[in-house]
């Protein structure tokens, strides 16, 4: 979707840099899904990347927010049920990914416990990435994101959807339980009638109903997409950092605590808030009358 990726994937000798890009443009960590061929369907090793590239952008000062976006027709087609196991195999002391315990790609008979490690350290690690992430998360939905694909979009922060996207809770097409946080996500985004609903169906949303639900913050012409999430990252990076990181812990927290300890939490919050320097520009600029200059610490 964006060029920037592209740039600097061609520099990279690791073929998995091909099919996860990766830029920072003022202060915007582009991460673009680039298996258009597979709807972009996630490899464990596109996964492990895509973990990693969140965590850097958690503890790289240069980076103060993340669009995920795809190439292609489609955002994500969810896990790559036909890939192979990681390039080159597991090495020595390195954690085995839930894919390869799965029992269809590794030697041997699958055993009790080997599904939910392969959930666990799977799709579950991805998801936390994505809702641990220190900086405010866009996704730039460009097509269908079905199953865990529909699940790495609704754990963003805030979701563009072009009109032509579609979201599919696909699992039970194939008999499956939704994993990926998909039972976690969706009740606390449109509550759990709703919820059921797209999980015992398994019907395409489109981009308007999900933004009528509420899944989706705003829907735009398929061309505009680009430009309105450069547009809605661009203005988080040249906001406060460190509070907009804050808010995000609270407001994820919150649904999961009792008044008393999110009262508790928007306290130690605002504490650890007013050391930043942003807290002390964004004070100064009010009582100056002026427009605050955020450097994002």
């Amino acid at each position: 979707m964006t060029s920037s990726p592209e740039k600097s994937a061609a520099k990279s000798a690791d073929p998995v840099d091909s099919l996860v890009l990766h830029a920072t443009d003022n202060h915007v960590a582009w991460i673009t899904l680039n298996r258009p061929e597979a709807l972009n369907a996630i490899t464990p090793d596109q996964r492990e990347r895509l973990i990693q590239h969140l965590s850097h952008a958690s503890c790289d000062p240069g980076v103060r927010a993340v669009v995920i976006t795809a190439t292609g027709r489609g955002f994500c087609a969810g896990a790559d049920l036909r890939g192979g196991p990681p390039t080159g195999g597991p090495q020595a002391g390195e954690q085995v990914s839930g894919e390869q315990v799965a029992g269809e790609q590794v030697a041997g008979e699958r055993v009790a416990g080997d599904v939910a490690r392969m959930i666990r350290l799977g799709a579950q690690r991805l998801i936390g990435a994505v809702l641990d992430c220190e900086k405010p998360v866009i996704a730039a939905v460009n097509g269908t994101a079905a199953g865990l694909g529909a699940h790495l979009a609704l754990a963003c922060d805030l979701v563009l959807a072009a009109d032509s996207a579609k979201f599919i809770e696909v699992f039970v097409r194939r008999g499956l339980v939704p994993d990926g946080g998909g039972a976690y996500l969706l009740p606390r985004l449109i509550g759990p009638q709703r919820a059921k609903e797209l999980m015992f169906f398994g019907d395409a949303l489109t981009a308007a109903d999900a933004a009528r639900l509420g899944l989706v913050n705003r829907v735009v012409p398929a061309d505009d997409l680009e430009k309105t999430a450069r547009d809605w990252a661009e203005r988080l990076a040249t906001g406060p950092t460190r509070a907009l990181a804050l808010t995000k812990q609270l407001v994820n927290a919150s649904l999961d605590t009792d008044r008393t300890t999110a009262f508790a939490a928007e306290a130690a919050a605002q504490e650890i808030n007013m050391t930043t320097a942003d807290a002390n520009e964004g004070v100064a600029a009010f009582t100056e009358r002026r427009t605050p200059h955020y450097r994002g610490h």
